[in-house]
């Protein structure tokens, strides 16, 4: 056989991988192949493989009768929507898409290209875990990975999708990575499995309810996006890359946009006369942003606050919002956690941020004061204080006590404070302000509710309004709703050159 012959039959060996028959089966399960992913996440006729000759270096337990081109992951680079972005895709029909030595090889290597070539890393992970067989050699391999998702954190862009078994040390390399996909019914992650539970809690549960897509988008928080299947997985990478530079030296992507009527009269009537009652601030948020353009992350997580990227004006920014419609958009530990880690992706990639406040406080009780609200609030408030990403503050009603401080205040470096007339920036709450301070005069008073009405209404009359904070200069501009939109667009374009200077240091302590 000629050498031209030989190199086509490999090249046919390798792209066939574990086998039609494997391959069919995954199809069964409703999965792609891994090849096939690859084809749907990329611009057609871009992917340029690397390491497609590679094999296992094992001959024990039987291994050298089975070797596959490739070793059980397909990497390589390519474009999507004409931007170089590196990729590995793991062949669950190749060893159950185990990890061996060369196959961790071939997926260090895309990873050091992505960090000198300052691009994007996309990990389509399918597989098994550790390969038993290579013993502490795998182990070693799954060291190296990490070790680069730590180098590369913040650098260039990391994204994972787990679109299988996901188990063991294996979920850590997704774990450090900027976003993390699963699909429903077909996809799992964690770190011991049903039957090692079972032996030493005694508990019984299916692979789906300890670690599938939905127990991590709800529960853990693990996973950013829970996906029905693997097309809309892949068309959320390709929509979450729209909004983010190529590396952390490049700025987010300006969109080219037409200003004209910028003015939304919806916004003047979402507030409810009744303080108390609540209002879905992602109306707030859609009407604020480009038609179309808010992608929400961690959406089923933490409902009390909101985040996600949006365009305005054309311009990809991060938006963090309390929620009044659920909790009434108190502060709490999963909150906390939530808004600190994308507030630092924002930074991290240089995203401004527009961060949006209704927030009567931080959630009281015992559960979040022994699990820590302390530390995990302090996360919130180290994140927005430590980004120095154009920062913008919209409060639209509740700015109470310490939350206040948190959600971006100008005395945490916001540049531009905006609040909406509605605004009630204070201490607390009218009643509760109103009982301490007149406590002794309530107490003496003939009628109870009539004086603390009457002292309530005061108090609101003096308080619970934006205009003396405006007149310290916290807030910036008092502004109607309808005009929110025009200000940002405005505000955003004038920040986009902004130069914040940082105290020299290795790096902060962030309460973890």
């Amino acid at each position: 056989m000629d050498k031209i012959a030989l190199l086509k039959q490999k090249k046919q060996q390798a792209l066939i991988g574990g086998g039609a028959k494997r391959i069919e089966a995954q199809h069964k399960k409703g999965k792609l192949s891994a090849r096939e992913r690859l084809l749907l996440l990329l611009d057609e006729g871009s992917f340029e493989e690397t390491g497609m000759f590679v094999t296992h270096r094992c001959d024990d337990f039987g291994m050298e009768k089975e070797v596959y081109l490739g070793d059980g992951v397909v990497t390589g680079y390519g474009t999507i929507n004409g931007r170089l972005t590196y990729v590995y895709s793991q062949d669950f029909t190749v060893f159950g898409g185990s990890l061996s030595e060369t196959h961790a090889e071939k997926i260090v290597k895309i990873m050091d290209l992505a960090m000198q070539n300052g691009a994007p890393l996309i990990g389509l992970n399918d597989s098994g875990g550790a390969r038993i067989q290579e013993g502490v050699v795998s182990l070693g391999g799954y060291a190296d990975i990490f070790y680069r998702n730590v180098k590369a954190s913040g650098v260039v862009p990391q994204i994972s999708a787990i679109l299988g078994p996901c188990a063991g040390g294996a979920v850590y390399s997704p774990a450090i990575t900027d976003f993390i996909l699963m699909v429903e019914h077909t996809s799992y992650m964690f770190v011991t499995g049903p039957n090692v539970v079972k032996t030493v809690t005694h508990e019984n549960v299916t692979s789906e309810e300890l670690g599938g897509a939905n127990a991590h988008a709800t529960k853990s928080g693990v996973t950013h996006f829970a996906c029905a299947n693997e097309v809309e997985c892949i068309d959320h990478i390709k929509r979450l890359l729209n909004y983010m530079p190529q590396n952390c030296e490049e700025d987010a992507p300006v969109y080219a946009y037409d200003i004209a009527d910028e003015t939304r009269t919806s916004l003047n009537n979402i507030i409810p006369a009744n303080p108390n009652q609540p209002y879905d601030i992602k109306e707030v948020i859609e009407a604020i942003a480009d038609a179309g353009s808010f992608l929400e992350v961690h959406k089923q997580y933490a409902e009390n606050i909101v985040v996600g990227f949006a365009r305005i004006g054309g311009r990809s920014i991060g938006v963090v919002a309390n929620q009044p419609a659920y909790l009434a958009g108190v502060l709490d530990i999963n909150s906390s956690k939530k808004g600190a880690r994308f507030t630092r992706f924002c930074d991290a990639f240089n995203i401004p941020l527009l961060v949006i406040v209704d927030v009567p406080g931080f959630l009281p009780g015992t559960d979040q004061e022994w699990n820590g609200i302390i530390i995990n609030g302090a996360k919130l408030l180290y994140a927005l204080s430590e980004a120095t990403v154009p920062k913008i503050t919209v409060i639209t009603r509740k700015a109470y006590g310490g939350a206040y401080d948190v959600m971006n205040s100008k005395h945490i470096g916001a540049d531009l404070n905006y609040a909406w007339p509605t605004a009630e920036i204070a201490v607390m709450g009218a009643k509760g302000a109103a009982e301490i301070i007149f406590k002794k005069e309530i107490s003496e008073a003939e009628n109870h509710e009539a004086i603390l009405k009457e002292k309530e209404a005061e108090y609101i009359e003096k308080f619970a309004n934006p205009y003396g904070a405006a007149a310290r200069g916290f807030i910036d501009e008092v502004i109607l709703p309808e005009e929110t939109r025009t200000k940002l667009i405005k505000a955003f374009k004038m920040l986009e050159h902004k130069v914040a200077k940082m105290p020299k240091r290795k790096h902060g302590n962030i309460p973890l």
